[in-house]
């Protein structure tokens, strides 16, 4: 089958975690003998027509030159450019910038669309924004086929809010077993005599919080920020925090193996995300058998179940710190229930044959 993937800025993955799995997907079903065409901006790094056995489809993306509305102008652009060819399906990867435009995509592919998480609900967005994603979202709803949602919670939402089905595919991971500890020279430090966290510079993903829960801790240990600070929360973060020594802002790491072993040899591995469906960076700190502390929500819960810290406020980020977590028989079992769940339910084989069986109604 000729399958199209739309809504990412493009692969090879150098930005996140849409693009990572557009970049599995599409080497996965290239394997199974699907013809893969995935759209790409024409900023992307990668300028080639073909990666790997992929059809890559460049097209203009002025999100850098204008702001937010250049979004839309790319998702326009890849939508209006695959009425040109004759695909059999096309995955939409997320709605929020591309569900204006579904009268525009060519009428014959099935439509399936990644709903994502519930962007509209993001304090990042003003409450005019917000009423607007809630209208994309129903759009999406009702013009696609087939929709995907990544999280069980997610799920539940379109059922209760829209009465639709869906398929649940959550994001994939892939498992890390061969630890370095020489990589951890480079920060100066020893294995678990550090916390961190991975997110982006955003209110919802809960940095502040924890920042707060560490900054009011008698906690000794160095706490890792990894991710780029060059936005307007990002540059609030790093004033707020500059007199504590303790808490370090790593920027942007896009070597994998360095994020692997961080992952691996920290004390406590902190997810604040809040709003959204199963995390990548989440499913990826439980494939490097991370022992995780997690907000306290239902997306969270839905995939970490009983095998995680869980904090709602800064006190109990602190108390956390405050404990030797290293030891003991509890731990050892959280962090391989999460291994183990990575091999079972979250590998990127599995996920590949999920999408394989909606895209090509199997």
């Amino acid at each position: 089958m000729r399958i199209a993937i739309i809504g990412t800025r493009g692969i090879p993955n150098n930005y996140g975690g849409f693009e990572q799995l557009a970049e599995y997907l599409s080497l996965g079903l290239k394997a199974k003998g699907h013809e893969v065409f995935v759209y790409s901006s024409h900023k992307h790094a990668y300028q080639e027509k073909m990666w790997k056995g992929i059809h890559i489809i460049h097209q203009n993306d002025p999100e850098k030159k204008i702001g937010t509305v250049g979004q839309f102008i790319y998702d326009f652009n890849c939508i209006r450019d695959s009425r040109k060819h004759k695909f059999d399906t096309i995955l939409n990867l997320g709605y929020t910038s591309s569900s204006v435009w579904m009268h525009v995509f060519p009428k014959k592919p099935r439509l399936v669309t990644n709903m994502d998480g519930l962007e509209w609900k993001r304090s990042k967005y003003s409450k005019k924004v917000q009423k607007f994603l809630l209208y994309a979202e129903k759009l999406a709803v009702k013009m696609s086929d087939e929709l995907i949602a990544d999280s069980k919670a997610i799920q539940d939402y379109l059922s209760e809010k829209y009465q639709v089905p869906s398929h649940f595919v959550a994001y994939g991971a892939d498992l890390f077993d061969s630890p370095n500890e020489q990589v951890l020279k480079a920060f100066q430090v020893s294995p678990y005599s550090y916390n961190m966290l991975i997110a982006r510079m955003e209110p919802e993903n809960n940095i502040e919080m924890i920042l707060d829960g560490m900054q009011r801790s008698s906690s000794t240990n160095k706490f890792f920020v990894v991710g780029n600070t060059q936005n307007k929360f990002g540059t609030y973060l790093t004033e707020k925090y500059k007199g504590d020594d303790r808490i370090v802002f790593l920027g942007p790491i896009y070597d994998i193996d360095i994020i692997n072993n961080l992952r691996y040899f920290s004390n406590l591995y902190f997810h604040g995300h809040s709003v959204g469906g199963t995390n990548p960076s989440l499913i990826e700190a439980m494939g490097c058998q991370a022992l995780i502390a997690s907000h306290d929500n239902e997306f969270n819960k839905s995939v970490l179940e009983h095998d995680a810290f869980y904090f709602n406020d800064w006190t109990d980020i602190s108390k956390l710190l405050e404990k030797e977590h290293r030891t003991g028989n509890q731990m050892n079992s959280m962090i391989e229930n999460n291994y183990q769940k990575i091999k079972t339910s979250y590998s990127w084989s599995h996920i590949v044959e999920i999408y394989e069986r909606i895209l090509t109604c199997q």
